[in-house]
């Protein structure tokens, strides 16, 4: 009832209605929030790569090969190589490819970005806040050379592909996307009383 007067109302800058709307503006506007916190990162963690001399990255961009290997202690180590394709080098391109692939990214990722415009419940938004960042940060390293830097190697949990914090950001959005569309909005069945 009050929300309802609130929204009924042009009350003064600072009044309990304009307060109101504005938590409740914040409240549904952190998955923009996320979208850079993601793309950052993922941009952080390739410059740190990049700038390694053991792996000479820009020096071996035209190598399918990795670049290098740095050994971890644990189940994780740092390979470095250049994926022309999407996540988990899936559709490998190059020339005119790169540019084709590079526009669809950008398509996909923008059509994600309306959706998240419109988005109702936390997880959706999570997910599709996830997938954006993550599908921004593989489209700069696209653009600027060609391929994009994949350096996570998690061959010590018999996981076989390379992959960046990009890549995981998509790959968790996207379960958390299924999981929101497929197990948490299932409608409820009628009560027969």
């Amino acid at each position: 009832m009050f929300l309802a007067r609130c929204t009924q109302t042009l009350d003064p800058p600072g009044t309990v209605c304009n307060l109101t709307r504005m938590k409740l503006a914040l409240s549904s506007a952190w998955p923009f929030f996320v979208v850079p916190v993601v793309l950052v990162l993922d941009q952080w963690t390739k410059w740190l790569v990049l700038e390694e001399p053991r792996f000479n990255a820009l020096g071996c961009l035209d190598r399918m090969e990795p670049c290098g290997r740095i050994v971890l202690p644990g189940p994780l180590d740092l390979t470095m190589l250049w994926n022309r394709g999407m996540s988990y080098g899936l559709f490998q391109t190059e020339g005119i490819g790169r540019w084709i692939l590079a526009g669809i990214m950008l398509a996909i990722a923008i059509g994600f970005l309306v959706w998240l415009t419109r988005a109702e419940g936390r997880w959706l938004k999570l997910a599709l806040a996830l997938v954006i960042g993550g599908a921004f940060g593989n489209l700069i390293d696209r653009v600027r050379f060609g391929a994009v830097v994949d350096f996570i190697d998690a061959n010590g949990l018999y996981f076989p592909w390379v992959f960046n914090v990009a890549d995981a950001a998509i790959s968790v959005g996207a379960v958390l996307l299924f999981v929101d569309q497929f197990l948490l909005s299932r409608p409820k069945p009628a009560s027969t009383t």
